[in-house]
């Protein structure tokens, strides 16, 4: 055999294979992951007043229960985000599962409020693994058609918050929020129960120099797909060795590429820190898509918590100031499952929008548009409208911040290379939370004290500077394979 030998990448692999029946298995697998997030998310906005009945808890204290699963995310977003950039994406989503499905499970039997702030915050801690689930999917998605069918990963978190506000509607009346907290957590146990199908990302196996366990999930792949590998020899960019045996099947066709390597790239193919992480993450190549990263996720999520906060206060247009409080977590009054369960909706449609969109014009512009829209949408709702222009407004600013923060997703785990991809959109994922855990307060005070322009104008301006900072992002993704090395990512 002569020296010269075809080869090929994990991105061409999967161009090659297509997406099959492989990929509908790992986009089930992980869908369930992501609707279990949203479950147990959506949970806050139904148990709150229950609990505060029966514990007789302050104001403050019912306040707390929904903070405190938003700090425990804050941590666990960039927590598991290393830990699965490091030694796997597979036990990253294992742990977050055991975490999240023990601790949501023994909250049901929490006998205070102290036992149950604790649960409740490993339970966020676990939902910080949200990220890994979505890289793990997007690595075994072909480049061409990436940006649909992460767009169709997104349903699953709208398909979870409508199914656990279905099932509120159903439990809470009859059984009470324990019982609502214990069958909320069934979800991720299914992830559990199927750990043992699921296979390691190639892309991750690649840049830890484990070719050779890479091209096993690829000919998995290739027979579950009913496809063909390109010929050749599988290559990476990462320097690696073959794992155990030498004696490598002749028709595995495997070698690796050395290439030289950056310091910042040496550092990051070892056992990265949590500091390193972040400094490789500010890194001269790096920070400029970062902090606008940054920027866009905190304005998201801000935006997005604050418009289901706005529906709760302003959908049955009910504008006059009362002393009654209007977070959506005080409602006590039935309409409050039919109402989220209506409003859920409006994701649907934004999803949809977003799918058309984002690999025909990029997600860049897709983002800017629909973030634009929600400001437009966001204007008639400074001044008291009626209740039908009300709801009509709310819902189409729900769309549109929904359609924005799912391209905000895709985008984000694209724009880092394989040794940072899970860390890098957790830190993003995480800073967004803190925009979540402000944006509820923030608004409250605003409605309660009677000031509904004032609340809507902090909404423009956030929404605003988000708009602008993805303007700026540095690359476009839309069609571009995934990099595995920095010095990839900035040729």
């Amino acid at each position: 055999m002569g020296n010269q030998r075809d080869v090929y990448t994990v991105d061409e692999a999967l161009m090659s294979l297509g997406f099959g029946k492989f990929q509908f298995f790992v986009l089930l697998y992980s869908g369930i992951g992501y609707a279990a997030e949203a479950m147990e998310i959506m949970i806050l906005s139904f148990i709150g007043s229950p609990i505060q009945s029966e514990w007789k808890l302050s104001p403050q204290q019912e306040s707390f229960i929904s903070s405190v699963v938003f700090a425990g995310m804050l941590l666990g977003q960039y927590s598991w985000g290393v830990i699965s950039d490091n030694y796997g994406r597979r036990k990253g989503f294992v742990f977050t599962a055991l975490v999240t499905s023990g601790a949501g499970f023994l909250s049901a039997f929490s006998p205070n409020y102290i036992t149950f702030i604790i649960l409740r915050f490993l339970v966020g801690i676990g939902l910080g693994g949200g990220p890994v689930l979505f890289s793990w999917f997007l690595e075994f998605v072909p480049a061409t058609n990436r940006g649909i069918w992460m767009t169709i990963f997104s349903f699953c978190w709208s398909l979870g918050t409508i199914l656990e506000a279905s099932l509120a509607w159903v439990v809470m009346p009859n059984l009470g929020w324990r019982w609502l907290l214990a069958l909320s957590s069934v979800p991720v146990l299914l992830l559990l129960l199927f750990y043992g199908f699921t296979p390691e990302s190639p892309r991750y196996l690649c840049t830890k120099g484990r070719t050779a366990d890479a091209m096993l999930v690829l000919e998995n792949m290739a027979r579950m797909n009913s496809m063909e590998l390109p010929s050749g020899a599988l290559i990476s960019d990462f320097k690696g060795e073959f794992d155990g045996d030498q004696n490598v099947p002749e028709t595995s066709h495997l070698i690796t590429v050395q290439n030289d390597q950056t310091d910042i790239d040496q550092d990051m193919e070892s056992k990265i820190g949590f500091i390193s992480t972040l400094c490789n993450l500010l890194s001269p190549k790096l920070v400029r898509s970062t902090l606008l990263l940054w920027i866009g996720f905190f304005g998201n999520i801000f935006a997005y918590y604050g418009i289901v906060l706005l529906t709760s206060a302003l959908s049955d247009g009910k504008m006059a100031c009362s002393s009654s409080k209007l977070h959506f977590n005080r409602t006590e009054n039935i309409n409050l499952y039919k109402d989220v369960f209506i409003t859920s909706f409006a994701e649907l449609p934004g999803l949809i929008l977003l799918a058309v969109m984002v690999d025909r014009f990029g997600r860049k512009l897709s983002v800017v548009t629909m973030l634009l829209a929600a400001f437009v949408f966001l204007i008639p709702l400074a001044f008291p409208q009626t209740e039908g222009l009300t709801t009509a407004l709310l819902f189409c600013t729900r769309l549109c911040i929904t359609a924005s923060s799912t391209g905000l997703c895709i985008y984000a785990p694209e724009i880092y290379p394989t040794s940072l991809r899970s860390s890098g959109y957790g830190t993003a994922s995480a800073v967004g939370r803190i925009g979540g855990i402000i944006s509820p307060l923030v608004a409250v005070a605003l409605v309660d004290d009677c000031h509904q322009t004032e609340a809507i104008l902090l909404f423009e301006i956030v929404i605003s500077v988000s708009a602008i900072a993805v303007a700026f992002f540095p690359i476009e993704t839309k069609g571009r394979s995934l990099d595995d090395s920095l010095e990839s990512l900035i040729s």
